[in-house]
């Protein structure tokens, strides 16, 4: 019997709680856990002159974001498989009150070095949040009735994009930048309530083995309040016997993870590509990668089990976010460089440039299950890609230097676009598996794409400076036409000489501007080859339907279950 055909045949658990967990108190603490991550990087990044002006460290303050990004990201399959073990409940809670302890340490930061440690601590928690907060959206809701949560949690993105740049503006501004850590406790604390209150999970078995009242045991044979099966040991016994935590694969993951992002997010920047620090820290990330699979292999419980790569649905999804990953790092990290530089707006005015995107992006993911429903997961995320796709191919052809509202209204079509795109796999891929690997599941797949977000800043920012230097040279003139400006390849320094009145003259500001327009547009040529990728994962290694298990009598609408 195939792996896939297998899964499809084991009998699913029901919704947490189902019965006793109130659904609309949790949704409510499901989306202030999620404004949390979605408020945290934009709010402190309007605040980075007024913290680099009390604090120094202007060198180092990139760690601010990077620190906390790599932390979400390494322990993300960490807590998937926690929550898969103990429960969805004590991993939230566990996370809510570290970002929240992170804040409070954040806001004690007295250097530069304080606080990059401290906001690792707030990712550290933020980790759990991302996808302990999709695994329970899932749980919660049928496969028919998903897109409504999911279309609320983007909902809380897109309220953050447009409310984070302002609040973090008022508050450095007019009280005091250690304040906009303190705003997360009462958001934190009402979480925190309306989960201890009011979510109620199921009796925990052994992940694999979903056993317990009314559910099959490997052996195949029902079992259910201690009956004893097979072996005369009693089901429920035997399943909380087997619980157990891959902690050596865990802290194997977390270091791959921590030595691969910091080489990404470095390279380039703090040393070159080829020197020695890059080639160590990559050179120790593929050692331990290897050490990480053979501890995986031989863990009862891997963090990171094979099946998730063996798998054709999950592993088509993994990629495919991946790409996603990519494609995302043209608006979050160009754009804004792009409206500054080449349209000449301020940082808050950039921001909104491209807080477009997150506003059409609630609105398809509502309306998504209209189509997986009749056309499949497959075919909705195959049109929301190509619809992405010709939005990043539109974005070159755009007017020199335009208006903001060309890339704006560019940006609120890739946003709808992607919308189609990944809701349905996220949905897709969580209803093809029982509810004690969902959350395993969901950590994959969010994952990946963080990975694929890291892979793609790197690689963009070597197309982009790399176009510099071919457009611009050593070096640009300044305002006295000496020519010793800041170095052709250095996209930052560029859009600060841009910035800062009387270093250029109007010809060379002219002629900068000309180059940062054709680096962003090699970015996001270099997005849609990415968008493109997506589209042939999903044709060549998607299955044409997924093999949604049946947990609700609505749950195969459009989706038949494998026999």
């Amino acid at each position: 019997m195939s792996e896939t055909g297998a899964t499809a045949r084991r009998a699913t658990r029901a919704a947490p709680g189902a019965g006793t967990t109130r659904r609309g108190p949790v949704v409510a603490a499901l989306m202030l856990s999620m404004a949390l991550v979605s408020l945290d990087s934009t709010v402190v990044a309007t605040a980075v002159p007024q913290i680099v002006g009390d604090l120094g460290g202007l060198s180092v303050f990139s760690w601010l974001f990077s620190g906390y990004l790599l932390a979400v990201t390494v322990t993300l399959p960490v807590y998937g498989k926690l929550s898969d073990t103990f429960g969805r409940k004590p991993v939230l809670v566990a996370g809510i009150v570290l970002f929240l302890a992170g804040s409070v340490l954040c806001a004690s930061a007295w250097d530069m070095g304080s606080l990059i440690a401290f906001r690792v601590v707030q990712g550290l928690g933020g980790g759990a949040l991302q996808g302990t907060v999709q695994t329970i959206a899932a749980d919660l809701y049928p496969l028919k009735e998903r897109p409504r949560i999911q279309a609320r949690l983007s909902s809380v993105w897109a309220t953050s994009a447009v409310a984070g740049p302002a609040a973090g503006g008022l508050l450095a501004g007019y009280a005091d930048w250690r304040w906009i850590f303190l705003v997360n406790l009462p958001l934190g604390g009402a979480a925190l309530w309306l989960i201890g209150r009011h979510l109620v999970e199921p009796r925990r078995s052994a992940p694999g083995d979903p056993v317990g009242d009314g559910e099959r045991g490997r052996d195949g044979v029902r079992g259910g309040g201690g009956v004893p099966v097979g072996d005369g040991v009693p089901v429920g016994a035997r399943a909380r016997r087997r619980v157990s935590v891959d902690w050596a694969g865990a802290l194997a993951v977390f270091g791959t993870g921590t030595l691969l992002l910091s080489g990404l997010v470095q390279g380039g920047v703090a040393w070159p590509w080829l020197s020695a620090p890059s080639l160590g820290l990559f050179g120790g990330a593929a050692a331990l990668a290897a050490l990480t699979v053979v501890i995986e292999r031989r863990a009862a419980e891997p963090i990171i089990p094979g099946w998730v790569w063996r798998r054709r649905t999950i592993a088509a999804v993994n990629l495919a976010l991946g790409a996603l990953g990519l494609v995302m790092v043209a608006p979050t990290v160009f754009l804004p460089t792009y409206a500054q530089a080449v349209l000449g707006l301020g940082p808050i005015a950039a921001g909104f440039v491209l807080s477009a995107m997150p506003l059409g992006w609630p609105v398809t993911a509502a309306l998504a299950n209209r189509l997986y429903t009749r056309i499949g997961f497959r075919q909705t995320a195959l049109l929301g890609m190509t619809l992405a796709l010709l939005v990043l191919l539109a974005f070159p052809l755009l007017p020199f230097p335009g208006e903001p509202w060309q890339p704006a209204l560019l940006m609120l079509l890739l946003g709808a676009a992607l919308g189609f795109f990944q809701l349905p796999l996220v949905v897709g891929v969580q209803s093809t598996v029982p509810y004690e690997e969902r959350g395993t599941t969901t950590a994959s797949v969010l994952f990946v794409r963080q990975i694929g977000q890291s892979v793609g800043a790197a690689l963009f920012g070597a197309v982009a400076n790399g176009v510099l230097a071919a457009r611009v040279g050593g070096g640009h003139e300044n305002g006295h036409g000496d020519g010793s400006g800041s170095g052709g390849g250095d996209l930052d320094r560029l859009v600060h000489d841009l910035n800062t009145p009387g270093v250029l003259t109007e010809a060379a500001a002219d002629r900068l501007r000309h180059a940062v327009a054709t680096a962003v547009d090699s970015v996001y040529l270099g997005a849609a080859v990415a968008a493109a990728l997506a589209v042939v994962v999903l044709l060549t290694i998607a299955p044409r339907r997924f093999p949604v298990l049946k947990e609700e009598p609505e749950a195969d609408e459009g989706e038949p279950v494998n026999p």
